[in-house]
C-alpha cells in the first residue's frame, strides 16, 4: 500500500466547499448567490473577503433582477425613546429556525431628526427635509449596498411632511413658514434628476393632515372633515368625500393592491377601503393580533410585497408580523397571520416602514 504524504493528508481533510467553490469562475459563483435568498447574505459574507465583497457587489444584485430573484426587505425607522431625536434604520432579518429579528443597517442614511417624508422606489430609499426647520435637503441610499447620495437641492425651503411615487416621479408635499404656512407641492423626476413646482394646493396645512398614494393619485384628509384627492394626469386636487368619513388613518396606515387598510384605535379594528367600490370593511381573522398589538403607542402598517407588515411595541420590545389578504365572495376582506415575531429588545419607538426590493 503506498502511504499518504503529510500535505496529502491536509488537501484531502480540507472541506469540500473550500476545493470547489475558489476553482469555479466568478460568473458562476455569483450566479449560485443570486439563486440563494438574501437572508442568508449576511453569513455568506462571513465566509472570506472574497465572498463579502461578491455580497455586496453590484454585479450581484443586477444578477438577481435579471434572474427574477429578488426580494421584499422591510426597513424599519426606530428611535430611542430616551433620545427621541435620532433615528435609525433597522432591517428585518430571519434565522435559521426561521424566526425574524431587526438588524441595525450596517450604515445608514445621514443624521436623521424625522423620517416620515420618505418613500421606498425599487431598491432605493429617498428621504427629503426635517420637521421642525425648513431645508433642501435631499439624498438617497441604495439599500444594496447603503451607499449614501445627494440629490439636487429641493426648489424651495419646505419643512416637509410627505413623499410619493407615481409613475417615474416622487411628488413632496410640505409648508413654508416664510410665506403665512403655505402649503406646497414639489415633483422630483428620478430620471432627469429635475425639480418642478406644482401649483399651489387648494387644501391648507394643518399639523396632523394626512396624505398617501392608492391608485396613482395622492389621497389628502385632515381632522377638520376634509378631504382631496391630487390626479398628476390632471394635474389638479378635488375633493373627495368618502375618506371624509373616516380621517383617523393619520400615521397607522398602507395600501395593498390598491386598496387602503388602516388600524382604527378606537374599534382596534384594521379597516379597509376601496376606491373603485367607494366602501369601508372590517378585515376579517385578525383579532387576536390586534389584541395583543392594542395599546401600543408605536404601531406602524406597511405593504410589504402584497402583503402587510405590522410592526408594534409591547413592554420594551418590538414586534412584528406579516400578513396575507385574501378577498372572498361578498366583497370580504380575510386576513391570515403568517409569523409573528419578536424582533428587538430595548426602549424603542417605530417612526417609519419602508419594504424595499434587493
Amino acid at each position: 500500500m503506498v502511504s499518504k504524504t503529510k500535505a496529502e493528508d491536509d488537501k484531502s481533510s480540507e472541506p469540500p466547499s473550500s476545493l470547489i467553490i475558489p476553482s469555479l469562475p466568478e460568473d458562476i459563483i455569483i450566479d449560485i448567490l443570486a439563486r440563494s435568498s438574501r437572508f442568508d447574505y449576511p453569513k455568506l459574507s462571513l465566509v472570506s473577503k472574497h465572498f463579502r465583497s461578491l455580497v455586496a457587489s453590484p454585479d450581484l444584485h443586477a444578477r438577481r433582477s435579471l434572474l427574477a430573484c429578488t426580494e421584499h426587505c422591510l426597513y424599519v425607522a426606530l428611535f430611542d425613546i430616551n433620545n427621541s431625536s435620532l433615528y435609525h434604520w433597522y432591517i428585518l432579518c430571519r434565522k435559521a429556525n426561521g424566526s425574524h429579528y431587526l438588524l441595525c443597517a450596517p450604515s445608514t442614511l445621514p443624521f436623521m431628526y424625522y423620517p416620515d417624508c420618505s418613500v421606498a422606489v425599487g431598491s432605493m430609499i429617498y428621504v427629503f427635509g426635517g420637521v421642525t426647520n425648513m431645508t433642501t435637503n435631499a439624498f438617497s441610499m441604495d439599500c444594496r449596498s447603503h451607499t449614501v447620495e445627494t440629490l439636487p437641492s429641493i426648489p424651495i425651503p419646505l419643512v416637509c411632511k410627505f413623499a410619493g411615487f407615481i409613475d417615474g416621479k416622487i411628488y413632496v408635499i410640505g409648508h413654508c413658514y416664510h410665506d403665512n404656512k403655505k402649503n406646497l407641492m414639489v415633483v422630483f423626476d428620478i430620471e432627469t434628476q429635475k425639480w418642478e413646482i406644482k401649483p399651489d394646493m387648494e387644501a391648507g396645512f394643518r399639523a396632523r393632515d394626512a396624505n398617501l398614494v392608492m391608485a396613482d393619485k395622492i389621497y389628502r384628509t385632515d381632522y377638520c372633515s376634509r378631504s382631496y384627492v391630487y390626479k398628476p394626469v390632471e394635474s389638479r386636487w378635488e375633493k373627495d368625500f368618502m375618506l371624509i368619513y373616516c380621517p383617523h388613518w393619520v400615521k397607522n396606515a398602507c395600501v395593498v393592491d390598491d386598496v387602503l387598510l388602516y388600524q382604527d384605535r378606537e374599534m382596534n379594528t384594521l379597516k379597509a377601503y376601496d376606491p373603485n367600490m367607494r366602501y369601508w370593511r372590517v378585515v376579517e381573522g385578525l383579532k387576536k393580533l390586534l389584541a395583543e398589538a392594542s395599546g401600543s403607542q408605536w404601531l406602524r402598517i406597511v405593504n410589504y410585497g402584497g402583503n402587510m407588515a405590522l410592526v408594534f411595541r409591547r413592554t420594551s420590545k418590538i414586534w412584528c408580523a406579516e400578513i396575507s389578504l385574501e378577498r372572498r365572495q361578498g366583497g370580504e376582506i380575510w386576513g391570515k397571520v403568517e409569523w409573528c415575531d419578536h424582533v428587538l429588545t430595548g426602549n424603542f419607538g417605530t417612526r417609519k416602514c419602508l419594504a424595499v426590493k434587493v
